[in-house]
């Protein structure tokens, strides 16, 4: 199906030829799932970068969030240079860039000086993951919901201000109201409108629980097109909030008396054409086949060992809260919020909607792990355990969400289980990025502990 607002390279020239577009934004994703990459001029592009490539230094996967390099990576270090990755462009990912002026934007590839790929690279481990279910003949159907808080303040004012006292954009709690969701149209119309013109299709915008909070939803496609959506989306927005004088976050849990942003994974396998997840056998309510059953089993075997993918940051523990809409306990349900697992749909829609992500996870990695301990569950033929029924947040017999950063990087890079999913190098080298980022928190003196201690201690 033709995507609105997706360009091949011939169209591209076209729209060269004719000065409609005069820039491409050549990028791939950090970490953090952050783009960064480089600004080429268009008629460069279409001559040299989209066949040649083009290069980027190698220290970007081996920063922290201020783009400090960071010691103790094999990949790249002071030892070794800091030389350049090469940037293959994806070409099926490139489209126009709508809310921006005469540009168009493609995602890269990440290789090494010898043009093989780097496994490391986001992007590469999700692919490694996705050759792995296409090698057991499956396809993937996926989404994630994304979340976000929008605020009348700059980007510049909020940061003027230590990201204190920021107003948000609605004053009472709007889920699903029409009226608050009128008022932010100047911002969410536009967006919806971008999106749709740079082949990222929508479906449908809404207010949140949260004060200010919002959510808007893509149509689903194969897991790497949808990470490919994510990361497009969530650039749109923060550059269109900051055309407009307004601030956009999608941190996990912005503030301690609001809900947290989530981006809940939707995910189904299909083969021949059909979802191969559906199917004739009842269990606990759900007509379903042994691939749904054992790909649900592990998922949720798998996952206290694979937490860092799914909440990378310090902050991503703060949203796991008990009555918060955010999953405290590891369980499948079916229809029902308050497990982390909520199975839901029928038939061709039956998938599973994994809770536990939040808002800041990078899309690349948090679908290569669900997919890394599905596709192992398959193999293993692992059952899930019975469906849960009531409150989960109430149910002390359920096994705990991890609670910190710490512990789940710790249980991360002891996993057997990653290492041979993703391979050891892979593990160790996000293994020291999450416990950098660990580090940082534990070093910083936060306004919690002037206000706490300053007089009163």
């Amino acid at each position: 199906m033709e995507i609105k607002g997706k360009l091949s390279i011939e169209a591209l020239r076209a729209q060269v030829a004719a000065e409609t577009i005069e820039t491409v934004v050549v990028a791939f994703t950090d970490h953090y799932g952050r783009l960064v990459g480089k600004r080429c001029a268009a008629d460069f592009f279409v001559e040299e970068v989209a066949t040649a490539g083009t290069h980027a230094c190698n220290y970007l996967l081996t920063t922290d969030m201020e783009m400090e390099p960071v010691a103790g990576y094999a990949l790249a270090n002071w030892q070794k240079g800091y030389g350049d990755f090469h940037l293959v462009p994806d070409l099926a990912t490139l489209r126009v860039a709508d809310w921006l002026d005469k540009t168009a934007l493609v995602l890269c590839d990440v290789h090494q000086p010898n043009h093989e790929p780097e496994r490391i690279a986001p992007r590469g481990v999700l692919k490694k993951q996705l050759a792995a279910l296409h090698e057991e003949g499956f396809s993937s159907a996926a989404a994630s919901e994304l979340e976000y808080y929008l605020f009348e303040h700059s980007y510049r004012q909020a940061h003027g201000q230590h990201y204190q006292d920021l107003k948000p954009v609605g004053w009472y709690r709007e889920d699903y109201h029409i009226l608050q969701g009128t008022r932010t149209e100047q911002f969410t119309g536009r967006v919806r409108r971008h999106l749709q013109r740079s082949g990222v299709p929508v479906e449908t915008s809404k207010g949140e629980w949260g004060l200010g909070q919002h959510e808007l939803n893509i149509r689903y496609a194969e897991a790497l097109e949808m990470a490919d959506r994510h990361v497009v989306y969530k650039q749109c927005l923060k550059e269109v909030a900051d055309s407009l004088g307004y601030a956009v976050t999608f941190m996990a849990k912005y503030a301690e008396d609001q809900a947290g942003s989530s981006c809940h994974l939707h995910l189904s396998l299909w083969r021949n054409g059909e979802n191969a997840f559906a199917g004739t056998e009842d269990f606990d309510g759900v007509a379903c086949s042994d691939t749904f059953r054992w790909f649900l089993g592990g998922w949720l075997r798998y996952t206290p060992e694979l937490m860092p993918f799914f909440a990378p940051t310090v902050n991503s523990y703060k949203r796991f809260q008990d009555a918060s809409w955010a999953p405290t306990r590891l369980a499948w349900s079916y229809d029902n919020r308050t497990a982390g697992f909520r199975v839901v749909g029928q038939g061709a829609s039956l998938r599973i909607e994994c809770r536990l992500p939040g808002a800041d996870c990078n899309p690349y990695l948090a679908f290569a792990a669900a997919l890394a301990a599905g596709l192992q569950g398959i193999k293993d033929k692992v059952e899930p355990p019975t469906a849960f029924v009531g409150d989960a947040y109430a149910a002390d017999s359920l096994p705990l969400v991890s609670t910190s950063l710490a512990a789940a990087t710790a249980r991360f890079e002891a996993s057997d289980f990653a290492k041979n999913a993703f391979g050891e190098d892979v593990v160790q080298h996000y293994a020291h990025f999450f416990r950098t980022e660990c580090q940082a928190y534990e070093r910083a003196v936060t306004d919690w502990e002037r206000k706490r201690y300053f007089e009163q201690i």
